[in-house]
């Protein structure tokens, strides 16, 4: 019996990959959003400790989804290879490895919101494939090595080996083809996206003044297409208007449901708005300004009727995503909102395509729902939300902050005159003034652009002289009490970064 082990390994590996591509086809056909390796995905993003996610987001940006994808295929690989290896003695124990991936995966979906029967066909599917294929393929492995050097053709029946793998092989890159063609659910949320008019949206209108002119200084609208991504979602819920509806129940007098056709017909309320992500390190750039468009929250609250002891709202995402949202800001007369535009441009599904929730003043992890279908009125000491489960506050208050982005950290500059400039961002609390420091001297007043509102950044700009040599410039907020941003540095968690931007700069001659 002189096959090569690495045979039987290449065997597990195919079997394997038609069992994942089969499993992902069967979840698009059947219009099931997650695949089993991108439910056990967002479960392990589920089970990671804060601080992990938190690494992973600053090491790897917009990727760091892909990364735990290519990871979990990575490893998925090994373990096919060591199941192939090991159904050449023992079936049992290749077959009882499959059942455990499987269970895994049965669990990674159980522990979604409301699962449905149907979420569990693609495991079903993935299983059988694996079980089947494997058995095919050893079959004809195990008359390879029976004929092998004593049987009359013993080529023929490796030629059937190869064979069978090339046709595993060719039905997985089917598969696969047929689940990305399978998934026009994305298409079609993007054609009704392109297709939609909202009465009452309107294109954003720059404000006069509130930019002062200075190359490299963060743009005081950030296009939908720079504005800064951060969730949990690893296929975007793809949501058409018709099919989209929130529940509004818990603790109130009158539970509301309302479509997205009884929404938009509501009057549309427009502002600029600034948000920022709690995990925005000091100097980040995980903060964008721009114009959203929706439906303001009180009054929809107001007709639900709370109950005087409640406190919170937690809401739910379509892909069971949760936050939980003090009660108080989203109805004191801030312009909370549902959100159906940015932009002037129905909401990208990146960012929570056809409805999502802003609230100014707070970080995104505790009121920034993409995908918003279900909000309960309830108190906090009933509940956990995903972030807080992980470490972070409860109430995530905006804290004041402010960037240097000219000149850059490390840059050389010209000795003389100087221009310092960047942003600064207090949301609903607003900037008063802001300063500079330079080399740990006196705090210079700089100028600030026009100040639109309490809710959206400013530009500020000061001129400093510098000497030839090393120099060290820092920059902090006053809000509009006149308290000025702290210095004392804190992590992002649990619940925000503070500090002052700190560069570093060397003036030349």
């Amino acid at each position: 019996m002189r096959t090569s082990r690495g045979w039987w390994a290449l065997s597990g590996i195919v079997a394997g990959a038609l069992g994942l591509a089969m499993s992902y086809a069967a979840a698009a056909l059947l219009h099931v959003r997650e695949s089993p390796v991108v439910a056990v995905a967002e479960g392990v993003t589920a089970l990671t400790p804060g601080a992990v996610v938190k690494w992973a987001i600053n090491t790897f940006d917009r990727d760091d989804k892909k990364v735990l994808v290519v990871g979990i295929l990575v490893l998925l690989t090994l373990v096919f290879a060591l199941i192939g290896r090991v159904a050449r003695r023992q079936w049992w124990l290749a077959v009882a490895g499959y059942v455990v991936l499987a269970g895994i995966a049965f669990l990674a979906v159980a522990t979604k919101p409301t699962p449905a029967l149907i979420d569990y066909v693609p495991l079903v599917v993935g299983l059988l494939s694996w079980v089947t294929v494997l058995a095919v393929l050893a079959e004809v492995l195990r008359r390879w090595e029976v004929e092998d050097g004593q049987g009359p053709d013993p080529a023929h029946t490796r030629r059937q080996f190869l064979v069978a793998v090339g046709g595993a092989a060719a039905l997985a890159a089917v598969a696969g083809l047929l689940g990305r063609i399978a998934g026009s659910a994305r298409r079609r949320a993007e054609e009704s996206r392109r297709l939609l008019r909202i009465e009452g949206v309107t294109a954003p209108a720059v404000p006069d003044g509130v930019e002062l002119g200075v190359e490299g200084v963060t743009p005081w609208e950030t296009p939908s297409d720079a504005f800064y991504l951060i969730d949990t979602a690893f296929i975007k819920p793809a949501i058409e208007p018709t099919e989209w509806s929130i529940r509004i129940h818990g603790m109130v007098d009158r539970e509301i449901t309302l479509t997205y056709r009884d929404l938009v017909a509501r009057e549309i309320t427009q502002d600029w708005i600034t948000l920022g992500c709690v995990s925005n390190e000091i100097g980040g750039d995980l903060v964008g300004n721009a114009w959203w468009s929706g439906v303001r929250l009180a009054p929809i609250l107001a007709e639900a009727g709370p109950h005087p002891d409640a406190d919170a709202v937690l809401q739910t995402s379509e892909d069971g995503w949760t936050c939980g949202t003090p009660l108080a800001p989203m109805m004191d007369g801030r312009n909370a909102m549902l959100a159906v535009a940015m932009n002037g441009e129905p909401l990208p599904i990146e960012h929570g395509f056809p409805v999502r929730t802003i609230v100014p003043g707070l970080y995104g992890y505790v009121s920034a729902t993409k995908w918003v279908v279900d909000m309960e009125v309830t108190t906090f000491d009933r509940f956990t939300a995903y972030w807080t489960e992980k470490g972070w506050g409860e109430r995530g208050p905006v804290k004041i902050a402010s960037r240097i982005d000219v000149p850059r950290s490390g840059q050389d500059v010209p000795a003389g005159e100087l221009v310092v400039a960047g942003v600064a961002w207090f949301q609903h609390s607003g900037i008063s003034a802001v300063q500079v420091q330079v080399d740990g001297g006196a705090w210079l007043d700089a100028e600030l652009a026009n100040v639109a509102s309490a809710d959206t950044w400013v530009q500020w700009r000061r001129v400093v002289e510098v000497d030839e040599g090393e120099h060290r410039i820092r920059v902090r907020a006053v809000d509009r009490e006149g308290t000025p941003q702290t210095g004392v540095v804190a992590d992002v968690l649990p619940d925000g970064a503070t500090g002052w931007h700190t560069i570093d700069v060397t003036a030349q001659a």
